[in-house]
């Protein structure tokens, strides 16, 4: 569930920026790592829990004495209860809505209260949970976790809206991408708070690896959640408690740290504190050599102002190719089944016949799986491409589905049940759906929406990536319980269904997008099969006189095709 993309842009005063790591970058990475933490915490503990016997009885009685008194026939519906799988979704619901209220508090107010107000409403929400005496209870605690999530949401979309179109990378003579210049960035990749802050506070040629530390934090969370729900399981009665409520160590890491952490100096400039902007920016970077990267700051601001109406421009034919990718990518990523198995591992694997011990050992070997293989996304997204894994993993995520399929068809339900041999077999053909997702379908559902909107339509093809993606893991979380009770092991042939028509879609419509920069990503969708009969000829240019936004000027693009030749930008991206 992680991944990277190099940005490029158009810019020529990298020698001129300086900055060294300061003790504001040092709090921002800790809180960037706190943020990932509970993020993913909160996406691996909600499973763990609920296999937890203690916990069905205290919430769920009837879930408890349904699975008790279940007979063989109705294996794979011992736990189908509309209310178990709210406890889990209500996050996802809660941080859709909430994330539309974070608009209005990230641009009047700035970043720092966004981080802090999440932070605060983790806390609330791992307090509620930890101390829940009533079902009530138990969802207003993971909806002040949604409201968390919810108000970092917005926070990204600014991130790709404001920081990108300041930052941009430097073209060395062979083409090459210089990760030490000043002026080269690193997207992140997931809709948190956080990212924005540390993006826009570390020195540039150091956002990379810390924006990397911020992904790896979310999937190191998922681990960290299995490792204790496994240990817990052992803590009765109480020892679900305990796993709800450590989510408040790493919640009070990221609100303490906040209080620490000063407004983003592009914040500032942006809301016009132009001389606070520039004395914070003399602070975070360690130097008062600091005027070059100012001002290219309050030039950004005053072209960000002058983009109107991101959300009418982005219906226009021009950009139909990125809306059409942002509303698919992720709706295709949620029909993997990825988040089925995270949120719900333990209670998959004591589904299909594993123990209490055995269901959550195996949930954080699928855990780690996930940790070491973003690891692999992190080193080939930029040496492969996106298409070689997105359509690789799209075969080993298909056979891995298929596989589990058929063996649970064939070997469990009525009075079979798995052989200690194939139970193993299932977890380690699991592992590998896993570790497909965890390379591709994962950091690619959001990085290649990222990196394919112009300025003029970038907030707002983020905000729809967002909310399609958080509103489709409610509808999967909400739903998988019934649908495994109803599909039985058809489940995964179902999803893997999805995963061959998402692989058609990625193998006809999506052109790689690789090394190219922004300003040159509307000739990749121009020289596209399908695309090119979309996009009007005339909008490349000056030459669309409705548009609210006019690309520069024919010659400055044909000057900067002329400065990436030889930088990559060939047939392959095509």
């Amino acid at each position: 569930m992680a991944g990277g993309g190099i940005v490029e842009g158009g810019g020529t005063r990298a020698h001129l920026y300086e900055g060294r790591t300061t003790s504001f970058v040092t709090i921002a990475c800790i809180v960037a790592a706190s943020g990932g933490l509970i993020f993913g915490y909160d996406i691996g503990i909600s499973g763990g829990v609920t296999s937890m016997d203690d916990f069905l009885v205290k919430f769920f009685p009837v879930v408890e004495h349904h699975k008790n008194q279940s007979t063989k026939d109705q294996d794979y519906c011992k736990y189908d209860n509309q209310k178990l799988t709210a406890f889990t979704s209500s996050l996802y619901l809660a941080g859709l809505v909430a994330s539309f209220g974070a608009s209005f508090v990230t641009r009047r107010f700035g970043r720092r209260p966004s981080i802090l107000f999440g932070g605060f409403s983790f806390l609330i929400g791992a307090a509620l949970n930890a101390a829940a005496v009533n079902l009530p209870m138990l969802i207003l605690g993971r909806i002040m976790l949604g409201v968390g999530v919810g108000f970092g949401n917005q926070v990204i979309s600014l991130l790709f809206y404001g920081l990108l179109k300041i930052n941009m990378k430097k073209i060395d003579q062979e083409g090459g991408i210089q990760a030490d210049s000043p002026n080269y960035c690193y997207r992140p990749l997931f809709p948190e708070a956080v990212p924005l802050y540390l993006s826009e506070m570390a020195p540039a040629k150091l956002r990379g690896g810390l924006n990397i530390m911020f992904q790896l934090a979310i999937t190191i969370g998922i681990l960290a959640a299995n490792l204790i729900n496994y240990g817990t399981a052992k803590i009765k009665p109480w020892g679900w408690r305990l796993s709800l409520g450590l989510a408040a160590v790493p919640a009070a890491l990221m609100f303490v740290g906040g209080l620490f952490l000063p407004e983003t100096p592009n914040s500032l400039i942006e809301r016009g504190h132009l001389e606070k902007g520039r004395a914070l920016l003399v602070k975070v970077r360690g130097t008062t050599n600091v005027d070059a990267e100012f001002e290219d700051m309050v030039d950004a601001s005053k072209k960000a102002n002058e983009v109107k109406h991101p959300f009418r421009n982005i219906l226009k034919k021009r950009n139909r190719p990125q809306l059409v990718m942002a509303t698919f990518l992720p709706f295709f990523q949620q029909l993997t089944g990825i988040n089925a198995i995270m949120f719900y591992a333990p209670v998959l694997f004591k589904t299909i016949g594993f123990g209490g011990d055995a269901s959550l050992y195996s949930a954080v070997i699928t855990g780690a799986v996930n940790v070491l293989a973003t690891f692999i996304s992190i080193f080939t997204v930029d040496r492969l491409g996106r298409r070689v894994l997105f359509l690789e993993a799209g075969v080993q995520m298909f056979i891995a589905q298929v596989v589990i399929g058929i063996i649970l068809g064939e070997k469990f339900g009525g009075s079979k049940q798995l052989s200690k041999g194939f139970a193993v077999f299932v977890v380690i053909v699991i592992c590998i759906y896993v570790a497909g997702f965890a390379w591709s379908w994962g950091p690619l559902g959001w990085l290649v929406p990222s990196e394919i909107f112009p300025l003029e339509t970038r907030s707002a093809g983020q905000s729809i990536t967002v909310s399609v993606n958080l509103f489709f893991t409610f509808v999967i979380a909400q739903a998988f319980l019934a649908m495994l009770c109803h599909f039985k092991y058809g489940i995964f042939l179902f999803f893997a269904g999805w995963v061959v028509l998402m692989s058609i879609f990625i193998f006809f419509f999506l052109p790689e997008t690789k090394n190219i920069p922004i300003e040159e990503m509307i000739n990749v969708w121009r020289k596209h099969w399908f695309w090119k009969q979309i996009i009007p000829a005339t909008d490349l240019y000056n030459g669309d006189e409705k548009s609210d936004w006019q690309f520069p000027s024919k010659e400055f693009a044909e000057n900067q095709t002329v400065q990436l030749s030889g930088s990559g930008f060939n047939k392959e991206h095509i």
